[in-house]
């Protein structure tokens, strides 16, 4: 039998992996402690009230709903209990300078209709890709995402011979959309998720077509109340399970000593005794900023390696009136794609040929807005604050506001500056400041071929005894629905580990 300090585990951050991670520790019979630096938890899935309108900071849509209900099954609660989902259908239009328009859709029907219009006669190579995506999808999340595994060989030794070969690990993404579509418009849509993967899609591994897919697979979803919503919700399943859940209690250090955990120091200087600690900061920034050890700690030059994913710039408007010409959800594509990936991640410029993303959430909930007005979310792609050294950040934001409203403008949506009642902008500075997001990356280490599965950042410290990982750089990776499976991978290490 352990004892109550054995174990005891403090968790440091609020996010949804920190989160999620409390909780599957909390039903394993640990004590767990949540340490949330802000006033409220969600990390960058966190919140903003302004003048009657209420937006989220990142994450605006949900997918993946399956991984939300298993974390609510795991403590014999559901999903629905706690968080209404809005379906967003269709999910998103992709659009392009020269007029074209290319919009997913959780119906078949509507796809194939889609891509029938841009690429006549691809009925046959639309249901070739989705069995093939269909097919990396199954075994990527049956046999490779939910489990930690350390060891490469025995990582894809799980696989048959014929699922390896189906994986697309050796082809590009882009490479994989090539076998299935000759229009560009359907491959640049479906490829641009790479950008959120931190590579291009003419890098990126092939298994990543799972993307697009499960997002049509599983359909799009706004948790009502905005993904703030959720994040409530799955705080709420925290308490319950017993999580203790502390909010303004900034972590300055974590504390190692002879190449253990002894706890953590808090900004007023208490020390917090515990010999399981699992970080849910960035883990670059937990090794380079936060573990204070007696012993040399290798991981610090390690994190200075990391590939990240690129910044961004976020404009959140309160605007009079109805955005006209928009739905939900809206990515904007330049006609020079292959050069937007190659200033952001080759020439460490943002690109001249803008890609932004635009979400008009309120249009699926409008208490989201002031009755008649509009909640708008803007995300334009950066570099990352060490490619870009000595920029003027407030200068960029206003220089990408300048041609996100030109671009919007030529595509016939006019937001006058007049109807703009409010306005927040976060540029990589500020997450790095907010949320201790490493090189002020917004969706933490990027996915190339070797950060991917036992190559990613373990979950665990190799150097110091009870430090553990959870979240969008650790295993299995970014995205909100990774981050959940990751608080379950860190909790089964955990177990493991402490018998």
């Amino acid at each position: 039998m352990k004892s109550t300090e054995e174990k005891r585990v403090l968790v440091v951050g609020g996010g949804l992996g920190a989160l999620s991670a409390a909780v599957h520790l909390r039903l394993k019979g640990f004590d767990v402690t949540l340490l949330e630096a802000g006033e409220r938890v969600g990390g960058r899935a966190n919140l903003i009230e302004r003048d009657g309108f209420r937006f989220d900071t990142g994450p605006s849509l949900l997918n993946y709903p399956w991984v939300f209900e298993e974390l609510f099954a795991a403590a014999g609660k559901r999903l629905e209990d706690y968080v209404r989902l809005l379906p967003v259908e269709p999910s998103l239009t992709f659009r392009w300078a020269d007029g074209t328009r290319f919009t997913l859709s959780s119906d078949l029907q509507n796809f194939l209709g889609e891509c029938e219009r841009l690429e006549p006669g691809s009925a046959p190579s639309v249901f070739a890709f989705m069995r093939d995506a269909g097919e990396k999808y199954r075994v990527a999340f049956d046999k490779l995402v939910g489990r930690n595994v350390d060891n490469p060989a025995k990582w894809l030794g799980a696989l048959t011979p014929r699922e390896l070969l189906g994986t697309g690990l050796w082809r590009s993404f882009d490479g994989e959309l090539r076998r299935h579509f000759k229009s560009r418009h359907v491959r640049e849509a479906l490829g641009s998720y790479a950008m959120y993967l931190g590579g291009s899609p003419f890098q990126l591994p092939g298994m990543f077509t799972i993307l697009p897919y499960g997002e049509m697979a599983y359909g799009l979803w706004l948790p009502e109340g905005g993904v703030y919503g959720l994040v409530e919700g799955v705080e709420r399943l925290a308490r319950e399970a017993g999580v203790e859940v502390r909010t303004r209690c900034r972590v300055s250090k974590i504390i190692a000593r002879g190449g253990s955990v002894y706890g953590v120091q808090l900004a007023d200087g208490t020390v917090e005794r515990a010999h399981l600690v699992v970080s849910n900061v960035d883990a670059p920034t937990t090794d380079t900023e936060l573990v204070e050890s007696d012993r040399p700690f290798a991981a610090r030059p390690r994190a200075a390696k990391t590939k990240m994913t690129p910044g961004v710039v976020t404009f959140y408007w309160g605007v009079a009136g109805e955005v006209e010409g928009l739905g939900h959800h809206s990515i904007f594509l330049p006609e020079d794609y292959r050069g937007a990936f190659d200033d952001l991640l080759e020439r460490g410029r943002v690109p001249r040929a803008l890609p932004f993303y635009v979400a008009v959430p309120s249009a699926t909930d409008p208490n989201l807005a002031p009755r008649g007005c509009s909640a708008v979310f803007v995300l334009a792609p950066t570099p990352t604050l060490s490619r870009m050294p000595g920029a003027d950040w407030s200068e960029e934001a206003r220089k990408i506001k300048e041609r996100v409203l030109e671009t919007l403008k030529l595509h016939g949506v006019s937001i006058e500056p007049w109807r703009v009642m409010c306005e927040e902008v976060y540029t990589p500075l500020d997450w790095r400041r907010r949320f201790g997001l490493y090189d002020g990356s917004a969706f933490g280490a990027a996915h190339t071929l070797f950060q991917v599965g036992p190559f990613r950042r373990k979950n665990f410290s190799e150097e110091l005894e009870g430090l553990y990982y959870v979240g969008a750089s650790t295993t299995p990776g970014t995205g909100m629905p990774m981050v959940v499976l990751s608080g379950r991978l860190v909790a089964e290490r955990i177990t493991e580990r402490v018998r």
